[in-house]
């Protein structure tokens, strides 16, 4: 008779589950702390404390507490990249930016689900963004991810990014209403995925009439000669 039991699982696969596991858990515990007590008074001995393992183990998956606290968003910004470039390629370069921002909130919340609890996240993004060290790191990584987003929105138009200057304005536009959102979104009171994506889609569908020069009180105002 043929043994149909299948066979047992790699070593190497058992292994990278474990590791996984371990990182999710520090990560975790990690952010729970900053949400709790704040960045600044989280220590990374109190972080293994509560997952029970050394600070060496910590340190094989995160340089630094700064790492953990932007772990999540890492895979936020990269699941938008992916949304971006899965755009057709007739769409104009902020419609695509803002379909893709809107579909990637819909989906998001399932890949951070994997790694921590969605609402978790959500009050992470609320210690980023009231921290002023962490605020200044996130800060100068949206710098650098516009600067991808550019390159991509560039590479999708055929143009070269440093020569023509219209993908840098049009993710500057982009951007800016991704920041205002944000910062909208923590003062107020429902920390819901919805909430934020509600906001985004609300603001940034006002790109277009904030610049266009026809805004009543421009209409109304008197010319430079009116006495």
């Amino acid at each position: 008779m043929t043994d149909q039991r299948p066979a047992p699982a790699p070593a190497a696969g058992l292994r990278e589950r474990k590791k996984r596991r371990t990182r999710d858990a520090l990560l975790r515990a990690a952010l729970l702390l900053f949400t709790s007590q704040g960045y600044e008074e989280t220590t990374v001995d109190e972080i293994t404390e509560a997952v029970k393992v050394s600070q060496r183990t910590f340190f094989r998956y995160f340089a630094n507490k700064e790492e953990a606290a932007f772990a999540v968003q890492d895979l936020v910004e990269s699941h938008f990249m992916a949304a971006l470039r899965a755009r057709p390629a007739g769409e104009g370069p902020l419609e695509a930016l803002r379909n893709a921002v809107l579909s990637s909130w819909d989906t998001v919340g399932e890949a951070i689900a994997e790694v921590v609890p969605v609402d978790l996240y959500m009050r992470t993004y609320r210690v980023i963004e009231s921290t002023p060290a962490l605020l200044a790191v996130h800060l100068r990584r949206s710098t650098e991810l516009e600067d991808l987003i550019a390159g991509l929105v560039a590479e999708r138009e055929g143009l070269d990014v440093d020569a023509d200057p219209r993908p840098r304005v049009a993710v500057a536009a982009f951007s800016g209403v991704m920041r205002l959102t944000g910062r909208l979104w923590c003062q107020g009171e429902d920390s819901s995925v919805a909430a934020i994506r509600r906001m985004t889609e609300d603001y940034l569908d006002q790109i277009g009439p904030a610049l266009a020069d026809d805004w009543p009180s421009h209409r109304n105002r008197p010319g430079p000669g009116a006495a």
